[in-house]
């Protein structure tokens, strides 16, 4: 498993403890490219999460599509190693 499947797995069981509901899209070549690794609704709340590893930026388009989140008044977030242990304290803070 890779760094970044890893933070993706504990995300995942994250949210799921939180009750949120949470999709994790695949462009591979039919969907959107830049879109987040989860796109999530919690408590009314549409939050994009994207996540890296290993020190790993989110790419221009990554960065893009977060910001265009954010102009919605949706909640956007990158979570690594270093932060992926406090996925539902950001949640709820940014909520």
């Amino acid at each position: 498993m890779t760094p970044e499947a890893k933070v993706k797995d504990k995300v995942k069981k994250a949210l799921k403890g939180m009750g949120a509901y949470y999709a994790m899209p695949a462009t591979g070549g039919y969907g959107t490219s830049g879109v987040p690794d989860f796109l999530v609704c919690y408590e009314g709340k549409f939050i994009g999460i994207e996540c890296k590893a290993n020190g790993n930026t989110p790419t221009a388009l990554q960065m893009k599509n977060l910001r265009d989140i954010e102009s919605c008044k949706g909640v956007a977030m990158v979570i690594d190693e270093t932060n992926v242990h406090l996925t539902e304290q950001l949640i709820r803070l940014a909520i």
